[in-house]
């Protein structure tokens, strides 16, 4: 019996914050697309990511007619403060700056109801997705449905939009990529707490970095500067607490832990960000360390990039934009993990002497200096904090 295959322009797998933005931008445009996940809607609203969309963030929504998914759980008043040795230091972001805390779920929840409302095609728990002639003029992805039933969907591009493990990279023929990695000296612990966000900010310390970050009304991600080996395990409540108030040099608050784990800081890129047809946005081309908080703008310029070139070629038959994705985003991406990658050094190493020795430390507190004493850093810091640089 012959195999159905289900026709569209664009399939994306992967409904997180790349996906769901870019099945958004396309339905908008008059583009077709199917947006496959393999998880549960359930799963996928309750998983607790990055919480900061910069002001590049917040304006390609407004620009793009779609400012409503800011609305909700957002916390736009709290920018936090930022701590050395217990004491609180300003920090200026600029006049121009209009980044604001989103928990990561509720800007997915906000994109996923819009996407459905307007009439978007999404399917979740999309099981064994796997993706096939991706050098050929119409790739198929193939996946089994809630019921069981294999299901082919025919194509014209994909859109991996899958993370950092998903199948849309793993899909590429070895020796293709070209993987670009660094890996930091130290983890985090990472932790959600139901509880109200006091203080909030990031403290640095010889005992380590410390942060608290809200994530809604009563929960708080915090993290806690860890060696590399250090399990969860090792780290009870009381311990957690009890450094927290430490790095900070102050009381913080205190309650239930949801979740526990630790986090290996990294930086990666992958290059070319496509092969054939198959397009990588987001984490599944690149991964920044949290210290930046640069991943959710990183994957909306994948995605605005990706969506612009689409519309073109479909719209204007010009495959121009398509041809030089990868050329597009890579100076983008270089730009903001030479960034990341100073603020996660300086931050850590203006700290702890573990890891680097006392002389580091030294010119990373001359450095953190130079931020609160001149106009030329300061506004450099804040452009690139806004992700307007």
């Amino acid at each position: 019996m012959s195999e159905t295959r289900e026709p569209t322009t664009v399939v994306i797998v992967g409904a997180g914050v790349a996906g769901m933005t870019l099945g958004n931008l396309l339905l908008r445009n008059g583009v077709d697309c199917v947006v496959l996940e393999k998880h549960s809607r359930a799963y996928v609203e309750q998983r607790q990511r990055a919480g900061t969309i910069d002001t590049f963030g917040v304006r390609l929504f407004r620009d793009w007619g779609l400012e409503e998914v800011l609305e909700g759980d957002r916390i736009p008043d709290s920018e936090g403060g930022f701590f050395i040795d217990g004491e609180e230091m300003p920090i200026d972001v600029g006049d121009d700056n209009e980044s604001l805390f989103c928990p990561q779920q509720v800007l997915v929840r906000n994109l996923t109801d819009v996407f459905l409302r307007d009439g978007g095609d999404l399917r979740y728990e999309a099981a064994d997705v796997s993706l096939h002639d991706i050098d050929g003029e119409r790739p198929l992805v193939r996946y089994r449905d809630v019921a069981g039933t294999t299901k082919t969907v025919s194509c014209d591009y994909i859109a991996g939009c899958d993370g950092f493990h998903g199948v849309s990279r793993r899909s590429i023929p070895a020796g293709v990529l070209t993987e670009y990695s660094h890996e930091y000296g130290y983890s985090w612990l990472s932790i959600l707490a139901a509880v109200p966000t006091s203080p909030s900010g990031m403290a640095i310390h010889a005992r380590g970095l410390a942060g608290m970050i809200p994530r809604g009304p009563q929960a708080t991600r915090i993290y806690l500067q860890c060696p590399v080996d250090d399990t969860p395990e090792q780290w009870p409540q009381e311990r957690v607490w009890s450094e927290l108030e430490a790095r900070f040099g102050t009381s913080v608050s205190t309650g239930e832990i949801v979740d526990k784990r630790i986090v290996p800081l990294r930086s990666v890129v992958f290059d070319p960000m496509s092969h054939g047809r198959l397009y990588l946005l987001g984490d599944a081309a690149h991964i920044v360390p949290p210290m930046s908080a640069k991943g959710i703008h990183l994957a909306l310029h994948d995605t605005e990039v990706f969506a612009r070139a689409v519309i073109a070629r479909i719209k204007k038959g010009d495959p121009t934009l398509l041809a030089t994705y990868s050329e597009t985003c890579l100076p983008h991406i270089w730009n903001y993990q030479a960034f990341a990658s100073w603020i996660t050094d300086l931050m850590h190493n203006a700290g702890d002497t573990s890891y680097e020795g006392e002389f580091r430390k030294q010119t990373a507190r001359a450095e953190l200096q130079r931020q609160f004493t001149s106009d030329t850093a300061s506004r450099l810091f804040a452009e690139l904090t806004a992700g307007t640089n």
